[in-house]
């Protein structure tokens, strides 16, 4: 299990940052060799390259627009969950994405390179969301 937590403070309203946040679609612009599409209740990402690659739904489960959301990983490989916070701070916003990841079948010696790698991409669609 790993847990990441991300917190940027922008110029954005918080009603913009909540905005750009959950655009589900445009997540896919800063994950590499992966899309979004919409479901129901929520959204798949699908990583992958042709028909090689895996699926991470999510389940939208919370949703306080325009503050809180919290997703749940419904995945065969990647389960977990995500929360983005967005806050009034100064002349902008503060927005927080923390997210729990489990990836079945990696030992728990390598909890620490998931973290690292998660936190690391998870940074770049935050970055790239608000940017």
């Amino acid at each position: 299990m790993a847990l990441i937590e991300i917190a940027r403070e922008v110029r954005l309203t918080p009603e913009e940052s909540w905005l750009r946040l959950t655009d589900w679609e445009r997540h896919g612009r800063f994950v590499p060799l992966t899309r979004i599409s919409r479901t129901a209740t929520g959204f798949v990402a699908r990583t992958g390259l042709g028909p090689v690659g895996f699926d991470d739904p999510m389940e939208i489960v919370e949703w306080q627009e325009p503050s809180f959301c919290r997703l749940e990983k419904r995945g065969r490989l990647v389960t977990g969950w995500a929360e983005l916070r967005v806050e009034p701070h100064g002349p902008g916003s503060r927005v927080t994405w923390r997210e729990q990841i489990d990836v079945r079948g990696m030992p728990r010696a390598l909890d620490g390179l998931t973290r690292v790698s998660s936190a690391k991409l998870f940074s770049r669609v935050v970055d790239g969301l608000l940017a």
